[in-house]
């Protein structure tokens, strides 16, 4: 290889050895490029835990590594999936907000009354936190899901509160008399609905093959939905009422 002319057709030729140094060495079977940079890929499988754990502690790693001058270390494959998969979620949580907004809104004719409506949505935020905590669930996409199912299941409790209560005000009865016989009324069937909900997700957190992946969706409810229930059943009269009355 030494021997090969570097330029050939030339009157005086040169071989490649009088103008390099030819040697053995071992190197890159390929040379991957991402963004017109060279890069090199280091891939592995989890061991333990789960994806969001797995990232953090690569980045914690990342951090206490001194890298040289003009290399640079980022995380990407799955865990850049998981991230603009959460960043993609969260707009259609708020997208799922407004839209049940517009609904009662339209159906209400009025916009603070969807408003107070719309406060149940932060109590089942509150359940669903609280529910993964107990259950030591991390949060992933199909937490994620759940939490814009939710979204649309809350409301209905504070819609047929509110809604009874608009009732009984045009048929005449004070506002202090409405929101008490609403609450008496409507307590029934407020249970009924959060009770068939809850004991319909159950099989889904205690099922057999497939649970891990379809149980953080039913706990993400059934908390949200089970504690939301209970705290609108005593502020969403007490804020109707406030607001009512700073109204007249």
């Amino acid at each position: 290889m030494s021997q090969i002319i570097s330029n050939p057709g030339s009157a005086s030729p040169l071989p490649l050895s009088a103008v390099a140094n030819i040697s053995r060495e071992i190197g890159p079977s390929e040379i991957t490029r991402i963004g017109q940079q060279r890069v090199a890929v280091i891939s592995a499988n989890l061991a333990y835990g789960d994806l969001e754990q797995a990232t953090q502690n690569a980045r914690q790693v990342l951090k206490q590594v001194q890298l040289p001058y003009g290399v640079s270390a980022s995380l990407v494959g799955q865990s850049e999936e998981m991230e603009r998969s959460y960043n993609s979620l969260m707009i259609a949580l708020a997208l799922a907000v407004f839209l049940v907004y517009l609904v009662m809104a339209s159906q209400f004719e009025n916009l603070l009354q969807p408003l107070l409506i719309l406060f149940t949505v932060p109590l089942a935020g509150a359940g669903a936190v609280l529910g993964l905590w107990l259950t030591d669930t991390r949060i992933s996409v199909i937490v994620f899901i759940g939490l814009i199912m939710l979204a649309g299941i809350v409301v209905n409790n504070a819609i047929v509160l509110i809604d009874r209560i608009n009732q009984l005000r045009e048929e005449g009865w004070a506002l202090s008399d409405a929101v008490i016989e609403s609450g008496g009324t409507r307590l029934r069937p407020v249970l009924m609905t959060t009770l068939t909900t809850v004991l319909g997700l159950l099989p889904m957190v205690f099922g057999g093959d497939g649970a891990e992946l379809r149980a953080p969706m039913a706990i993400t409810v059934i908390f949200g939905l089970s504690l939301s229930t209970l705290l609108t059943l005593f502020f969403i009269p007490v804020i109707y009422h406030l607001t009512a009355r700073k109204a007249a």
